[in-house]
């Protein structure tokens, strides 16, 4: 029983490791249809969300299936619980790669305006922290998923940056008000991606080592920073 359990995790991590590229394939094209305001690009990513929303459902069932066939322990059980979580993440920062989308072609049908905020910067470093978890998932490397723990905080200081500059900008010309409201909350969607991104890498080390990081001092606090901006509405 445990040989064919173990052809089942196999199939699992194939599943997972597909969906975590196509997740990380959806927001290069989203933050690309930003910057090149590309509405075809944007509208791909819209119309990609069902396959992910699919993936997802796919993993979600096929970790139910081993839990109920084979009632994994130890090891076994904390892979599994762990892709369950990290599926979760997946998902949402696959939802939250549509709602750049979206704001991306908004935006590309409006007059262009110059962005002097450094949402390039934190969309760089949101993606990077997304493949950086990833590959650590992939070869369960827990020093690479410590520091993505500790890169969250980074994304934070940017977040509040923008958020300052975008309310100037607006006491300056309100005219641009609502092009600008559109930057900010892609600003906030790049912020929760890292935080997604983090929870991926506290699910990480408790595969490798079964013990539970969140709210510990070596990993950054999630939540509400003293001073933060307003969450926009998203599906989180």
């Amino acid at each position: 029983m445990r040989a064919h359990m173990q052809r089942e995790i196999e199939r699992l991590k194939q599943q997972i490791l597909a969906l975590s590229a196509e997740v990380e394939s959806d927001l290069r094209t989203a933050v690309r249809a930003v910057e090149d305001r590309d509405p075809a690009l944007a509208q791909a990513v819209l119309d990609r969300e069902v396959v992910t929303d699919a993936m997802e459902v796919d993993v979600e069932e096929e970790c139910l299936k081993i839990l109920a066939l084979y009632q994994p322990v130890a090891a076994d059980l904390r892979y599994i619980v762990a892709v369950l979580k990290i599926n979760h993440d997946l998902e949402r920062i696959g939802d939250l790669g549509v709602h750049i989308a979206e704001r991306a072609l908004f935006l590309s049908q409006r007059p262009k305006i110059d962005i002097p905020f450094p949402v390039g910067q934190m969309a760089e470093k949101s993606q990077a922290m997304l493949k950086k978890v990833l590959d650590a998932f992939v070869n369960l490397d827990e020093a690479a998923a410590l520091e993505v723990c500790a890169e969250d905080r980074e994304v934070d200081e940017i977040h509040r940056e923008i958020f300052q500059r975008v309310k100037e900008a607006v006491n300056r010309n309100p005219q641009l008000f609502e092009p600008l409201l559109q930057i900010l909350h892609i600003s906030r969607f790049l912020e929760r991606i890292a935080d997604h991104a983090t929870n991926i890498a506290e699910d990480l080390i408790y595969l490798i080592e079964g013990r539970i990081v969140r709210h510990t001092p070596e990993v950054s606090d999630k939540g509400e920073k003293p001073g933060q901006p307003p969450d926009g509405h998203t599906k989180e």
